[in-house]
């Protein structure tokens, strides 16, 4: 009995270390947040190019593995080859994945990138004669109500002011250098006196070969850090945890990996349909449009506004009325994209409620921007599953119910005997 009550001060003991110290170091790490922000820079400069290729060969993977247990089948049906089928697959798996990395690659490139220059340039050149037709049309529309049409006039007044400063000073500098590098080559951009934007496209482009390289080393040898980290994890931890915190991972993988990949499918179809629509309906900027709402789909939730708004006011300085369209037509797209298309190839991949998801992309991309709201869901997901579980263990400790419902509407439960009492109508 003294053992165990000496081995329960222990515990509490260590715990409360554990809390003091972890405390102290929350508050440390609050007070030389700069210093701590500025170090973390300095770390994801240097570690840039792995974890460029642990993003891709993370993307790259279900491309691989389909493309290897493919090969490697096909091959051990030879008996000459089938004592090499596995490195003769892992080398087609491979070749494939870069094939498909390079294939998207170069379709931006060649295809994708010089139509959107294209259309910028195009909108920066017609830019005042469309802020003159918006004008009228928006005198037209208020042409007997003073009041509002002067109001209306002093925030599109505000906003083409802004929208002309921003095109002048920021937009149109940036399209003339690209346009420079494009036409003239690196070394003519050299020597026009952006040498630091070239010395950045060189670093830029060294981690992304790089980064090729270790998606190479990852997608090859990721079933030895699989294995490695699971040695390690089984000879640190007790076995119980050890086995806890490897569906952990499982669970982790399956949600990053289905919701991510998933919403990428999804985007990538979802803008296809845009471009094919739009281009059926004669709108202006199709291209553009197309890639600004497939590009923002990424975002749940939040994606189709964001990528609407911009794009519908694109188009209204061409035509209130094709505007009009494009938001009927938008407003239709996300439909089938949020109760057909989105549940066919995402399912029920994070198990999150409507206002959870909702509250993880504002928690997450307040902190972290775009990508935060990208990874954001499955981010959360995870965090609920494992806070779901812990309180689940604890009320199983004290022989109550995890089931949810059966707290609905509850007073109160009884110590001695466990019983749930419900409150009362209206006291709920």
């Amino acid at each position: 009995m003294k053992n165990i009550r000496f081995r329960t001060y222990i515990y509490w003991g260590i715990t409360a270390i554990a809390v003091i110290g972890l405390s102290v170091a929350f508050v440390f790490l609050m007070i030389h947040i700069d210093k701590v922000k500025a170090y973390a820079g300095i770390m994801v400069d240097i570690l840039k190019p792995i974890i460029y290729g642990a993003i891709l060969a993370y993307l790259l993977n279900p491309i691989y593995n389909k493309t290897n247990n493919a090969v490697e089948q096909i091959l051990k049906k030879n008996k000459i080859l089938q004592k090499k089928a596995s490195s003769l697959s892992k080398m087609a798996a491979t070749v494939v994945s870069l094939v498909v990395l390079f294939a998207v690659i170069t379709g931006l490139m060649w295809l994708l990138i010089p139509q959107l220059v294209t259309s910028i340039r195009g909108i920066i050149d017609t830019l005042p004669a469309g802020l003159a037709n918006l004008e009228s049309w928006i005198m037209g529309l208020l042409e007997g109500d003073p009041a509002n049409a002067q109001m209306a006039m002093e925030a599109y007044s505000y906003i083409s002011y802004y929208l002309e400063d921003w095109v002048n000073t920021s937009l149109t500098p940036n399209m003339d250098k690209i346009i420079k590098s494009v036409s003239s080559g690196l070394w003519t951009v050299f020597v026009s006196g952006v040498s630091s934007s070239v010395w950045s496209m060189i670093i830029t482009l060294k981690n992304f070969l790089i980064g090729i390289i270790v998606m190479v080393y990852l997608l090859n040898i990721k079933e030895m850090f699989a294995a490695q980290s699971k040695k390690i994890v089984y000879g640190v931890f007790p076995l119980k945890l050890a086995n806890k915190l490897i569906t952990e991972v499982r669970f982790i993988h399956k949600v990053f990996g289905g919701f991510i990949i998933g919403k990428l499918l999804d985007s990538l179809i979802i803008g296809i349909l845009c471009f094919l629509c739009l281009n059926l309906m004669n709108m202006p900027y199709a291209l553009l449009v197309s890639v600004i709402v497939g590009v923002t789909n990424v975002i749940p939730f939040f994606g189709p506004f964001i990528g609407a708004i911009p794009s519908a006011f694109l188009i209204l300085l061409v035509s209130p009325m094709e505007c009009l369209y494009f938001i009927i037509f938008v407003f239709l797209l996300q439909q089938f994209d949020g109760n057909i298309l989105g549940p066919k190839i995402l399912g029920d991949s994070t198990g999150l409620q409507s206002f959870w998801v909702l509250f993880s992309i504002l928690v997450f991309g307040g902190v972290f921007g775009f990508v935060g709201m990208i990874i954001g869901v499955p981010t959360f997901a995870v965090i609920y599953r494992l806070t779901k579980e812990g309180i689940e263990a604890s009320l199983k400790k004290k022989s109550l119910s995890g089931h949810t419902e059966d707290y609905d509407g509850l007073d109160y439960i009884d110590e001695e005997e466990k019983n749930f009492v419900k409150a009362t109508k209206g006291l709920k």
